[in-house]
């Protein structure tokens, strides 16, 4: 007959081998994305941790890591070191730069992970099975046809630019496509990096520069922020519009306030790094193969829809 003591040292040596079978059948879906250097990677950051506590909590077979990392040498590191420690089943990667970050994901791939690839494409597009991010020739474009409306086809624009990348390249193009063959005249263009404080400095020298502007557009709403503050404490009242883009909760809430110098918004939602993490889900534990390429809308945000584009736990 066995003792009470070695039945229960049994059943517990059960469960512990059970718990750990659970675990090693866990399917790993490991996240990284650079940290919260501005409002929009504040709020991927804080997207894809929302997302691993959902999916952790609502499903036991699958286990979410999320890695930030603040440079693209730190998010080299960081991928190849959770790979190195356990196999992940599927990498999602926002990647802090393209070039830098093509050859760590490519080897991950190789191990037998799937990829999915969040905003800032890798060099090379093969190694992806999914890919995920926001439109922005239409963020670029959907702005400017509001603005030909609102001034009539005429009038006199600045524009702020973020960094040299193929992003910032895409919502200028979709801009100036356009605004041709229009009135709309742009007297300046330049880079302010998408950073508040060097926007407030910008705008206060096309302030200083142009006697009369109707319209301003910083393609980035951390710069619409600074542009707002600059024309609010030159008090000047040509100003008709000043528009940026992504969703950043602040400008949102001046469109659901009906704001009359931003009336309209268009999203670049950092919560696709969410939907990305979900799709990814669904191909490792769903009945049909998850692949292909989502490319997100950017419908202009109105006082009428606004509510549906505003977070306001969110960072950003």
């Amino acid at each position: 007959m066995f003792s009470k003591k070695w039945m229960a040292a049994a059943a517990l040596g059960s469960l512990l081998l059970t718990g750990h079978a659970m675990a090693e059948d866990k399917k790993v879906i490991a996240v990284s994305i650079p940290a919260a250097d501005h409002g929009w990677t504040a709020g991927v950051v804080y997207h894809a941790r929302t997302a691993a506590k959902e999916i952790n909590a609502a499903f036991p077979g699958v286990e979410v890591i999320v890695k930030t990392s603040p440079s693209a040498a730190d998010q080299v590191s960081a991928i190849e070191d959770l790979s190195a420690s356990r196999k992940i089943d599927a990498l999602v990667i926002l990647p802090y730069s393209s070039e830098e970050l093509t050859e760590p994901v490519k080897a991950i791939k190789e191990k037998g992970s799937f990829i999915t690839v969040v905003d800032r494409g890798l060099t090379d597009p093969t190694i992806q099975g999914l890919y995920v991010a926001g439109d922005n020739i239409a963020v670029g474009r959907n702005t400017a046809k509001y603005m030909i409306d609102k001034l009539g086809g005429k009038g006199d624009l600045v524009v702020l630019r973020g960094i040299p990348t193929v992003i910032d390249d895409e919502r200028i193009k979709g801009f100036q496509d356009a605004i041709a063959g229009t009135g709309l005249k742009v007297l300046d263009i330049q880079y302010a990096h998408w950073n508040s404080d060097e926007a407030f400095k910008l705008m206060q020298d096309y302030l200083a520069k142009y006697p009369h502007i109707d319209a301003v557009w910083a393609n980035d709403d951390d710069m619409l922020l600074g542009v707002i503050e600059a024309v609010k404490q030159s008090g000047r009242t040509d100003i008709k519009l000043a528009l940026g883009g992504n969703g950043m909760k602040d400008i949102v809430k001046k469109v659901i306030d009906g704001d009359s110098m931003t009336p309209v918004e268009t999203p670049y939602p950092p919560s696709m790094i969410k939907t990305a993490i979900y799709m990814t889900m669904a191909n490792l534990v769903g009945q049909a193969p998850v692949r292909g390429a989502v490319k997100l809308d950017a419908p202009l945000i109105t006082k009428d829809n606004a509510k549906e584009y505003f977070f306001p736990d969110s960072p950003f």
